[in-house]
């Protein structure tokens, strides 16, 4: 099965970073896109690999970091397709989508929900207590995203924060508590939160007009386009410092910073491939180079805590 990239304004045309066929599974996958889960589980990883620097880790300790993780995303991403199936369907990008196009019924979608909301308590069950008591935080902001493009254009830093927990949680998981230094964790979700925040702002671009027309909010409709180009830059701009400053609360080495310095280069490259007036690019801008940042990045870290 391989993601397939089709164009995305024609009416009926499949989605990016879809898979082609039938079946429960494939449905579900394409329902919650599942090859952009590669964009922040690897920094869920970084924030294992950090805790890793004050405690020891279990191979029970990642499985279930990866299960809280992706199921977590799921249950976000399912409910905003539940929540967003009316817009979606006046959307020429986002038509074929499972529920509007009636692959999936609302029924089905919100089934899988609620599953995969009850396995995210069970991971954190079974990581601490801590994890358990802020579950319903965790999820309860991410769930409410959804709601967010309805009334403020900060929703894309609101996704960034809900994406932002992911490497908080999973220190937490690990060390089950607070980093010390207690500004070491704030770093590294500002990191996060800015980088998605910042590659949420390119991704609105193509949905400007759309957005306009139909009263809902966003950095590119409400500033335009060449000033959200601005305002993502800052964000990514804050990311690779904020990268830099967690490393040093973590007390990392130099392959560390290494990987800052090179996940900055590819955000440059990122940022090099959408214009204002061309967006051709924008599907590698956002799928394939921010997948690519993450890999590369928590490579690095991984590598650096190896040789310690």
């Amino acid at each position: 099965m391989t993601p397939v990239n089709e164009a995305r304004h024609s009416t009926g045309a499949r989605e990016g970073q879809t898979f082609r066929g039938q079946g429960v599974f494939l449905r579900h996958a394409n329902l919650v896109r599942l090859p952009h889960t590669i964009f922040a589980l690897p920094f869920a990883l970084v924030g294992v690999v950090l805790a890793s620097y004050v405690a020891p880790i279990t191979l029970g300790d990642v499985i279930w970091v990866v299960v809280a993780f992706t199921t977590a995303r799921f249950a976000a991403m399912g409910f905003n397709r539940i929540v967003d199936r009316e817009i979606d369907a006046r959307n020429p990008r986002t038509r074929s989508r499972e529920i509007p196009s009636g692959t999936m019924s609302v029924r089905e979608a919100g089934f899988a929900v609620i599953i995969a909301s009850a396995m995210f308590f069970l991971a954190a069950w079974q990581l601490n207590l801590l994890c358990l008591i802020l579950a319903p935080l965790a999820l309860g902001w991410v769930l409410s995203y959804s709601y967010t493009k309805r009334f403020t254009r900060w929703s894309h830093l609101v996704l960034g924060v809900g994406l932002s927990i992911a490497p908080v949680g999973a220190y937490l998981a690990v060390t089950g508590h607070w980093s010390r230094p207690w500004w070491m964790l704030i770093a590294l979700a500002i990191a996060v939160a800015t980088w998605v925040g910042g590659f949420d702002i390119l991704y609105a671009l193509q949905d400007v007009s759309f957005d306009r027309e139909n009263g809902l909010y966003s950095i590119p409709s409400t500033f335009g386009e060449a000033n959200a180009l601005g305002i993502a830059r800052i964000l990514h701009l804050t990311t690779v410092a904020a990268l830099a400053i967690a490393g040093f609360g973590a007390g990392a080495g130099s392959l560390y910073y290494v990987g800052v310095g090179v996940a900055g280069l590819l955000l440059l490259y990122e940022h090099s491939l959408v214009k204002t007036d061309d967006f051709s690019r924008l599907d590698a801008a956002f799928f394939t180079m921010n997948g690519v940042i993450s890999i590369v990045f928590f490579g690095f870290v991984f590598t650096e805590r190896l040789l310690r």
